[in-house]
């Protein structure tokens, strides 16, 4: 199973925001025990550093983000993605580059909190919480 990991929870498991905080790490843990594979869209990573950085300083975002990007693998945007992501007519660019890159490596999962962003998704978009439901019940 391969799933694309939005933003928000990234953000969630860097800077330990509550009450969001331990379903994702949850994810974070199980993808370390090679459960399945979890990646990050590599466009989302420069507004995921900007952010955490405000919260953990830039050192220690450095090294938190480094130990993250080792499980949650970058997925690769290339020029095709962003063109692809401009036809679409989403109200949110970052989430249509996110969707179009999760398609290009067949995605089962968009795990997020914003699931409404993905109304128009042919890959499922699930909370951490439904994510994780969704395994318990696959390993049962």
């Amino acid at each position: 199973m391969k799933i694309l990991i939005d933003t928000n929870v990234a953000l969630d498991i860097l800077i330990h925001r509550q009450p969001w905080y331990i379903n994702s790490a949850l994810i974070f843990s199980l993808t370390k025990q090679n459960l399945f594979q979890s990646y990050i869209s590599a466009s989302a990573v420069t507004g995921i550093f900007y952010l955490a950085q405000k919260d953990l300083g830039k050192k220690t975002t450095k090294e938190v983000l480094k130990k993250m990007l080792q499980v949650f693998k970058p997925a690769t945007v290339t020029d095709d993605h962003i063109y692809q992501a401009l036809d679409l007519d989403w109200d949110d660019f970052e989430d249509s580059i996110q969707y179009i890159v999760g398609e290009s490596f067949s995605a089962d999962y968009i795990v997020t909190r914003n699931i409404q962003d993905y109304a128009s998704s042919s890959i499922s978009a699930v909370t951490p919480e439904q994510f994780l439901q969704a395994v318990t019940t696959i390993h049962e």
